[in-house]
């Protein structure tokens, strides 16, 4: 199996949505914008956040087992995938990249 880093790319925050329609929670997301973490095999980061992983989980196994390619075409670096969590009020977008190195 390979190490696949996993980078935040992009962070967004919707306000009025947040005010519409959510619950106020302190600490909802503390991702921040060119953080990085390594999962070692397909086996999530220490830190990481759970719901963030479970949008990834299945592209970071696939990339971790020398798949590639995903979805025909869709990225340049067939290598990687650029995936979001599933939070509708503060998305972030995370690009994952298999790396040449076994994990441990």
């Amino acid at each position: 199996m390979k190490k696949v880093k996993i980078t935040v790319m992009k962070t967004a925050r919707y306000d009025d949505l947040i005010d519409k329609y959510e619950n106020h929670i302190e600490h909802a997301c503390d991702m921040k914008e060119g953080q990085v973490f390594v999962a070692n095999g397909w086996c999530k980061p220490q830190g990481f956040c759970d719901s963030a992983w479970e949008s990834m989980s299945a592209f970071v196994m696939t990339l971790s087992h020398g798949g590639e390619d995903i979805y025909n075409g869709w990225m340049k670096n067939k290598k990687t995938a650029m995936i979001s969590c599933n939070d509708g009020f503060r998305p972030v977008s995370f690009l994952i990249e298999a790396m040449d190195v076994d994990a441990d």
